[in-house]
């Protein structure tokens, strides 16, 4: 048996931080249906309210996902607008792996760049990473 999944991230600004994630590892944002949205709200199923506007697209308010470029894989981060702020570290958090050593340095100064922050770094035997904050204060390791 064969399961899909998803990471949930809560978020303060949802469709901002998919945007982020979808560049720094390369997928794209999940695209949504504007006519179904907004026929959802002309039948009365949801309101104005539930809805925004990003990127002069018409949107969930709640929520925005990424998934890989690649076609058929299962993998999926949804983004969820939720009222409060980040307070304590993650239980969960992403480790990117597979860029080749020279790459590193270069990737993690456009992350810098980008929005992220240096925040630590570790080491086990061979292994060595860098801890990280997305632009929200999400840590995740490269």
């Amino acid at each position: 048996m064969s399961l899909w999944y998803q990471v949930g991230v809560d978020s303060s600004s949802p469709h901002d931080l998919a945007d982020w994630w979808a560049v720094t590892l390369g997928w794209k944002v999940e695209e949504q249906d504007e006519a179904f949205i907004r026929s959802m709200v002309e039948q009365g199923h949801a309101t104005q309210e539930q809805t925004t506007v990003h990127d002069g697209r018409l949107v969930w308010r709640e929520g925005a996902a990424v998934v890989p470029r690649e076609e058929g894989t299962a993998a999926r981060l949804l983004f969820q607008l939720v009222p409060e702020g980040k307070t304590v570290k993650n239980r969960v958090h992403l480790d990117l792996r597979g860029l080749a050593p020279e790459d590193l340095p270069g990737f993690r100064d456009r992350l810098v760049e980008r929005g992220a922050t240096r925040v630590g770094e570790g080491r086990q035997g061979p292994h060595a990473w860098v801890v990280f904050t997305d632009p929200e204060g999400n840590e995740f390791c490269i």
